[in-house]
């Protein structure tokens, strides 16, 4: 089988509205790159980044197109798109990808990625035929809201391998992907409750959590907020959780700093990481302001990991 990749350059902003077009229209797995729109989520999201990615930024420079890929023998597909393109002005720009360099493809973006002692994450498409003695964590990479190849995964990950024991349960706060819970699924935990604030993060983390066998009951997402959300903040809390895993930015690990305790409960574990170095002094107070005590830290890079307890009277 040959796929094409297509490439639809267009003018500076307008990127979203025609990814709505196609979407709309049947393609789904877009490849999005325009400076514009991400300076501008820049600026909407303040207070959720903390760094960014200054080679991502130099690939972006200039840039207003959206990739996807299509077999190459669905004539009726590509005709849709070409009648769609006609009536915007865009030529599309057409790479006939054999199956072979489709494959090398998916290899070079996503390879099998080692993360701590014992655990693997491999994209979809290598979970039947990569063997390996390690436990696979299988995601889908067009699905993706954390990976493992960053090093603020990989610490938590790895300091979920010296602590979780057998039937623990999990929380897992900005769950994304759902690959934290997955790990700790992986490493012999009960149940994990994936929550994030965007919606598409509970379906990527419900489809994943799929791939890997893993459903209701012993994993769970959810859309919402605890901090602003008393509701599903009792919900949550029940008795406490064994392990709570807290992977987002220092702004956000702050504002939720006065629930962990509680969340927690009086043996709870809460494993933070996404923090940069120079904002690590101010989780840091913020946790113990809550009634939390610094167990260990991590650091890889300028990134650091924070494992912490609540103190008890």
């Amino acid at each position: 089988m040959n796929w094409l990749e297509i490439t639809l350059n267009t003018a500076p902003g307008n990127v979203e509205a025609l990814a709505a077009e196609l979407t709309a229209n049947g393609f789904e797995e877009l490849v999005l790159e325009d400076q514009g729109e991400f300076e501008s989520f820049l600026e909407e999201n303040r207070d959720c980044w903390d760094y960014i990615d200054e080679e991502l930024q130099q690939k972006l420079q200039g840039l207003s197109r959206i990739k996807l890929y299509l077999d190459q023998a669905d004539t009726a597909a590509h005709d849709r798109l070409c009648t769609l393109c006609a009536a915007h002005g865009i030529t599309p720009v057409e790479i006939v990808l054999a199956e072979q360099q489709w494959e090398q493809s998916g290899q070079e973006n996503y390879p099998p990625q080692e993360i701590g002692d014992s655990l693997v994450v491999l994209p979809v498409w290598l979970a039947e035929s990569f063997e390996t003695d390690r436990k696979k964590i299988i995601l889908d990479p067009g699905i993706a809201f954390g990976t493992g190849y960053h090093p603020t995964t990989q610490m938590v990950v790895e300091e979920m391998e010296h602590r979780l024991f057998p039937n623990c349960t999990c929380l897992d706060l900005g769950s994304g992907s759902g690959i934290l819970s997955i790990a700790a699924l992986r490493l012999g935990a009960k149940s994990a409750v994936g929550v994030d604030i965007d919606p598409k993060a509970e379906k990527a983390a419900g489809e994943n959590a799929a791939l890997n066998g893993f459903g209701y009951p012993e994993f769970q997402a959810c859309t919402g907020s605890v901090t602003e959300d008393p509701a599903l903040m009792e919900k949550l809390a029940g008795n406490g959780h064994d392990f709570i895993f807290v992977n987002i930015v220092a702004d956000v690990i702050i504002s939720l700093a006065p629930v962990l305790p509680k969340l927690a409960g009086d043996k709870g574990t809460v494993i933070l990481s996404g923090i940069l170095d120079s904002r690590l002094s101010e989780v840091e107070q913020a946790l113990t302001r809550s009634g939390m005590d610094i167990i260990a830290r991590k650091a890889k890079e300028e990134w650091r990991c924070l494992t912490a307890k609540r103190r008890q009277a």
